[in-house]
């Protein structure tokens, strides 16, 4: 053992030096992404439009990005990818517009749940008593952090954006399992493929009534920025890392956004939201620093078989 590792396999400092670039590229992806709100609810145009107005941007960023040439060739898991991420780009943002901001974060975010709950139904992944107790507490930690402004509206426009919040937490969840599978194809050329789909279906809103000027600015910066570099961030990560750390440190997205909303509103926190958001920050923080040795000890002796090994 000790030859082979001195004579090329990878030291502990690598792998832990593998690890450590796609969790802040997925870290950057949440910063990004957490600019959404804000923008969104900057945009005149209706809530399907304005979906399909940021990936027409984010499909021609993407295509340069791609130089022209995107691979449309994989099978089921591809487009089963594409198709999630289409779900969830259009579902939330139409969430978005209808609920309050941070309705629609928080039950987005009910996807680590799903995650598991797909992950043992689809491939028989081990689910750990550990990846349990951290769903709890992060659920736990983001009611906690809305818990001044998080309720069922009696107003039936805001009860269907909670309804779409809370499916595009499950197509987020799915999102998260078969990106994390893709191991030939290309997650960027399945992210653009999810971004025509929602230009397509949003097409009919869009020729209804194009976009103003002042909505030009938010459109782009959400195509390129909030859509585009994210998910290039985004897809980098996933390849290296399990479905629920793809879904839980992107959790730090929504605690950002009161960030935003002091600095361009001037509003401040309550202090049941920063309560909150250390629960989560520590929470996440700690789960990923020690699932792997948890998964080591939960397989010791007893190896997983390709469809129940964490991917």
């Amino acid at each position: 053992m000790e030859e082979r590792a001195a004579s090329g396999g990878p030291s502990g400092e690598s792998r832990r030096g593998a690890r450590f670039l796609p969790l802040l590229a997925l870290v950057g992806c949440a910063v990004l992404w957490s600019t959404g709100g804000l923008l969104i609810k900057s945009v005149s145009l209706s809530p399907v439009a304005t979906a399909g107005g940021r990936s027409l941007v984010a499909s021609v960023f993407l295509f340069a990005v791609l130089r022209g040439r995107p691979d449309f060739r994989g099978g089921f898991g591809f487009w089963s990818s594409a198709l999630a991420n289409a779900s969830t780009m259009l579902l939330f943002v139409v969430a978005t517009r209808l609920t309050t901001a941070a309705n629609a974060v928080l039950l987005q975010y009910t996807a680590p749940v799903w995650v598991v709950l797909f992950g043992w139904v689809l491939y028989r992944q081990r689910v750990l008593k550990a990846d349990l107790a951290v769903v709890a507490v992060v659920m736990g930690g983001m009611a906690l952090f809305f818990a001044d402004g998080f309720s069922f509206s009696s107003d039936p426009q805001a009860a269907l954006g909670d309804v779409l919040a809370v499916v595009s937490g499950v197509t987020f969840g799915f999102q998260a399992l078969f990106m994390s599978r893709m191991k030939k194809t290309s997650p960027v050329s399945a992210v653009l493929a999810g971004n025509l789909l929602v230009f397509l279906v949003s097409l009919p809103f869009l020729v209804q009534r194009l976009p103003a000027w002042s909505d030009v600015p938010p459109l782009l910066f959400l195509g390129v920025l909030q859509i585009g570099l994210a998910y290039l961030l985004y897809t980098k990560a996933v390849r290296h890392l399990t479905p629920l750390e793809i879904i839980l440190v992107p959790i730090i997205e929504p605690l950002l956004n009161p960030v935003l909303v002091y600095l361009f509103r001037r509003e401040v926190p309550s202090g049941s939201a920063m309560a909150g958001g250390a629960v989560i920050l520590v929470t996440v923080t700690l789960w990923c620093v020690f699932r792997d040795r948890l998964l080591k000890k939960a397989y010791q002796g007893n190896p997983p078989t390709p469809s129940e090994a964490p991917r």
